[in-house]
């Protein structure tokens, strides 16, 4: 270890706080107890040279379900655990939005479109409209789901989608930018390339172990997400998901969010170019895994989709490929699709599990999280 007096005074001695993972969860968890400990030595620790899970890696949808999916989910929750989903993903899009201002996080509510299909998967989906706008009707005081024609050309899909009103999209750079930003300015510290291997609890204090140095704080909070079960022993099954952008395209007329084979597949415009991720299912066990990368069978399909769905008349280029680790899973004793957020002993709390719904619930989570102590 060849650090200095000044080095070890100034960023590992008397440590308050220490957070580990620097995404929406980590840093939204550092603003709060910022504020509500103005303070307190809080310290951010980064595996990588950027937030390294899904935060700055997703497609920027500011989604909260779309119609099938909440179908979907009342085989295995009911209508209030329904509703009480839809309602945290609500309030922690709000929370984000006022929390980093519409501009900032270029949010724009272009609305979401499913598409289906086949016909039998319409007509199933229409027939519960009308019970899931009622569900909803106290968060949104208006009808969600809607239809609309096939407005944008795609191929091999039913001739109607159904339309999601109150659905966005952000660009998840500026919202990474503008978070790590905001969290400077408070005198917050975020070191980076600095991975923590274990953690045990002496006394008031935890001794933290990184692959750079060993040094103690008084709270630790782990908000790692995909990656948590490398720390902790929780139900969190990480979740690759593999996304492709084309090169700009002229004269692109696609605009907003766009839900294919059950959310499976998504896509969605971003300055003139298509983004298009998914196809988890093509694959499940192998996708299961913290490792970024591609793979053949899973980028072979989202091109032939492309060609033969989204972009039929279009002549395109990929431009870029790469990948995000989720964290998904579903509470063992009620089946619950529900973020962990808990004390795990005295001084150790954790803030994983985002179920893929990082942007729309992430901000909610981290706030959490903080609350955890008094």
């Amino acid at each position: 270890m060849n650090y200095s007096y000044w080095e070890l005074k100034e960023w590992f001695t008397n440590i308050d706080f220490t957070i580990v993972g620097s995404g929406i969860v980590g840093l939204n968890c550092a603003l709060e107890l910022k504020r509500k400990h103005p303070n307190a030595n809080i310290l951010v620790l980064e595996k990588g040279m950027l937030p390294q899970g899904a935060s700055t890696k997703n497609a920027g949808f500011a989604c909260f379900g779309s119609l099938s999916e909440l179908i979907d989910d009342l085989k295995t929750h009911t209508a209030q655990e329904v509703f009480n989903l839809v309602n945290k993903r609500w309030k922690g899009l709000q929370l984000l939005r006022k929390n980093l201002g519409d501009a900032t996080i270029d949010f724009q509510q272009n609305f979401g479109y499913e598409l289906c299909a086949s016909e039998a998967f319409f007509e199933d989906c229409i027939a519960r409209k009308e019970e899931i706008n009622q569900l909803l009707t106290p968060i949104f005081n208006a009808d969600v789901f809607s239809t609309s024609e096939n407005t944008f050309d795609f191929q091999k899909v039913h001739s109607k989608y159904l339309v999601n009103n109150f659905e966005g999209q952000i660009d998840t750079g500026k919202m990474a930018f503008e978070l790590l930003h905001k969290v400077q300015k408070l005198g917050i510290k975020i070191l980076n390339n600095i991975s923590v291997e274990s953690f045990m609890e002496t006394g008031n204090f935890v001794d933290v172990k990184t692959n750079k140095i060993t040094f103690k704080t008084n709270k630790l909070f782990i908000a790692t997400n995909g990656f948590a079960n490398q720390l902790l022993e929780e139900s969190v099954q990480p979740a690759r998901a593999q996304v492709c952008i084309t090169k700009p395209i002229k004269n692109l007329h696609i605009k907003g969010t766009f839900h294919l084979d059950k959310g499976y597949y998504y896509f969605r415009n971003i300055n003139n170019r298509i983004l298009f991720g998914g196809g988890r299912n093509l694959d499940f066990k192998t996708e299961e895994t913290a490792e970024f990368g591609q793979t053949a069978i899973i980028q072979t399909q989202l091109e032939q989709i492309l060609k033969e769905t989204i972009l039929p008349n279009t002549n395109f280029e990929i431009e870029h490929r790469w990948s995000g680790i989720m964290g998904v899973g579903f509470n063992n004793l009620s089946g619950q699709k529900k973020a962990i957020v808990k004390q795990i002993s005295n001084n150790v709390f954790c803030g994983v599990r985002l179920g893929g719904m990082g942007v729309a619930i992430g901000s909610l989570v981290g706030k959490e999280l903080a609350e955890l102590i008094n």
